[in-house]
């Protein structure tokens, strides 16, 4: 069978990477892979294929830097050339972004089935982008591939039991990469002393959802607090040249240390030494569990509530008391992380055997 997987985003270059990985030397499936160019920064994404060994997309179609209905319109409209040529006979998107959005509408519009990985999330704002991608997306694919069984809960009281599509709790298909490349990151990574970082010395945090890199206030609300902790334990932050750029236009300083954007496998290096996480990503949320870490979260809602709900995340917005209250609370925080929320690291393997079952 072919499959045409839709990526455009880093976090996406992740997951495409786990399931490439089984696919490969699987004889049953033809992988096609298109890069959107949604995250269209070449040294970023050079770095990302590099380290995961991403096989180099057939496709490129260097969309980016568009307003979102712009971008997504060009994205379907590029992507629906592509579908016609190669005629697949599934499309795996993965996540919220536009690019995912992207293909799944042109896939269904031309009969194409679409599976959906990291279905059934769910932060309840509207007002995020993504929460409308991920909504739309789930509504019109043929398979829902859930991380979580609070995923098919959500899809549960959405009705779509009554709609014409499989929905599995498939795992979480960031915990295999993550658990894959931590062994290279073992055995590679050099971050940890070109940073002259001792483990479990020292705090990673980063930046970059715009809700909060757009609003002066959040933005100086959260930089004020890194500041503060800075003074007495290291703050590491891997900046995207965007937020960078930000800072600089609305003339907030930083103390802390800012670092250019790292490799997958340098991430994985720092996430795993750390003392604790910082974020407003969603998927550094969780590789902060995967890895035994707490993680306090610069957003107002997060999809991962069952982080939140077991005690391994807390919600602290873009209050700078609050971000301070939460980190002395937690800092020496000691609980087990021993917890399957998801899976057991077959996630991949597992999408791979239900896409052929639908052959």
């Amino acid at each position: 069978m072919k499959i045409v997987t839709i990526i455009g985003a880093r976090p996406q270059f992740v997951k495409a990477a786990a399931f490439s990985r089984i696919v490969k030397n699987d004889d049953d499936i033809h992988e096609v892979i298109v890069h959107t160019g949604q995250h269209f920064d070449p040294n970023m994404s050079k770095i990302f294929f590099d380290d995961l060994d991403i096989p180099e997309p057939q496709y490129h179609l260097d969309i980016h830097s568009l307003s979102h209905g712009a971008m997504t319109g060009r994205m379907m409209e590029a992507i629906e050339v592509i579908l016609i040529e190669e005629k697949p006979d599934f499309v795996l998107v993965y996540g919220d972004t536009n690019s995912t959005l992207a293909g799944a509408l042109a896939a269904k519009k031309l009969h194409i089935k679409v599976a959906h990985v990291e279905a059934g999330l769910r932060s309840y704002n509207m007002n995020m982008p993504e929460e409308i991608n991920r909504i739309l997306t789930d509504r019109i694919s043929d398979i829902l591939f859930c991380p979580t069984e609070n995923a098919v809960h959500n899809l549960e009281k959405e009705g779509f039991k009554h709609f014409d599509t499989q929905i599995y709790n498939s795992g979480d298909i960031m915990y295999d990469a993550a658990m894959f490349f931590h062994k290279k990151a073992i055995t590679t990574s050099k971050i940890m002393q070109d940073l002259k970082l001792d483990p479990n010395n020292f705090i990673l945090a980063t930046i970059h959802r715009q809700e909060n890199t757009d609003d002066y206030a959040r933005l100086q609300a959260i930089v004020s607090a890194l500041n503060e902790i800075h003074k007495t334990i290291p703050v590491i932050v891997p900046l995207h040249p965007r937020t960078n750029k930000i800072l600089t236009k609305q003339g907030i300083s930083t103390t802390f240390k800012i670092i250019d954007p790292i490799g997958y496998v340098d991430m994985i290096g720092l996430i795993s030494n750390a003392k604790l996480v910082m974020t407003d990503s969603g998927g550094l949320q969780k590789e902060a569990f995967f890895f035994g870490k707490y993680c306090i979260t610069l957003r107002d809602q997060t999809e991962w509530v069952e982080l939140v709900d077991h005690g391994f995340n807390t919600l602290v917005g873009a209050n700078r008391k609050t971000i301070l209250e939460a980190l002395k609370a937690n800092l020496d925080k000691d609980q087990s992380y021993d917890i399957p929320l998801y899976g057991d690291g077959s996630t991949a393997l597992f999408i791979a055997d239900k896409l052929k079952q639908f052959q």
